[in-house]
């Protein structure tokens, strides 16, 4: 049994991650890695109180990682002490020709935009998140997502967001048709779009899913004459179920007609940021009988039928 002494938990990151990290294991980790792929081993915790304190996703990747120690083999970021914030200074502090490693997660507070950042971290990628509270985003992940907090229609807001920035995910509908222009420099843009469910919908269901509808429609619309190589991914109804049980169907309709688990939804997503289209690309997913084993060959097929 393993004991993992908890700071303040988010009832969504302990109920959640178990799935996630399951998901994840489809890639490489050590022997202290809490899952085998074929076999999922679920370690109990026990969660106490202790003096110095750590987040709940510190201290689960403290475990993955085999130790606090191995942060900087493993590429994790060090650990600030809880009270130290990043100054607004050294946020404006900017270098020509800056590398662009980091892909943010548009809603990043919203349940879809907090599995796509889980799934992001196990993955060691550099994260940034428009978040609307950057405390409680610092009390949910740490330091392995930098939160921004702010009013995304200021340009100078918006500017310091996407500084380091490859590529976006877009878990919700809403963001894209009002800033696709303000996003130079970004050279991959994922959007996690509900359209094909929101056009099958009739009578009252229409009505309640009409404004959403029309948000995803402006999106889609607007990455298809934005010039930024794009990936469009329909996808079932999403539910709540756990990802990783059950395999998929890529077919044509499959979106309107199926569903799809919201954690294999936020790994779809970041499975995506493998293959980028050279121009766009749209496809339909929802959760069916194929297996997917290696899923940038899953993608670039899928990729060259559409073309």
């Amino acid at each position: 049994m393993v004991l993992v002494c908890a700071a303040k938990l988010s009832p969504l990151l302990l109920q959640k991650y178990v799935s996630l990290a399951s998901q994840s294991s489809r890639t490489s980790f050590g022997s202290s890695f809490l899952f085998n792929r074929k076999n999922v081993y679920v370690v109990p915790l026990v969660v106490c109180n202790a003096k110095k304190k750590l987040n709940f996703v510190d201290q689960i990747l403290d475990y993955i990682e085999g130790g606090p120690k191995l942060r900087k083999w493993y590429g994790a970021p060090d650990l600030l002490p809880k009270d130290s914030t990043i100054s607004e200074d050294d946020e404006d502090d900017y270098l020509e020709g800056e590398v662009r490693d980091a892909v943010l997660v548009t809603d990043g507070d919203s349940e879809m935009g907090q599995m796509v950042i889980l799934s992001l971290i196990v993955k060691r990628t550099r994260v940034k998140a428009l978040v609307k509270d950057k405390r409680v985003a610092l009390e949910a992940f740490g330091n392995y997502v930098e939160s921004m907090a702010g009013d995304t229609s200021d340009n100078r807001f918006l500017k310091k967001a996407l500084r380091g920035v490859r590529t976006i995910i877009c878990p919700n509908e809403g963001f894209l048709s009002r800033f696709v222009g303000s996003l130079q420099g970004i050279q991959h843009v994922i959007f996690l779009s509900q359209l094909s469910v929101y056009s099958d919908k009739s009578g009252i269901q229409s009505l309640m899913k009409s404004n959403a509808k029309k948000l995803s429609e402006q999106d889609e619309s607007a990455l298809k004459t934005s010039g930024i190589p794009y990936t469009i991914i329909r996808t079932g109804v999403l539910k709540d179920t756990p990802g990783g049980k059950q395999g998929f169907t890529f077919d044509k309709g499959c979106a309107a007609r199926g569903s799809l688990s919201k954690e294999d939804a936020a790994f779809v997503c970041v499975a995506a940021l493998e293959c980028v289209p050279q121009n766009g690309f749209i496809f339909e997913v929802a959760n069916g009988e194929n297996k997917v084993s290696d899923w940038k060959e899953c993608l670039i097929g899928l990729m060259e039928k559409a073309t």
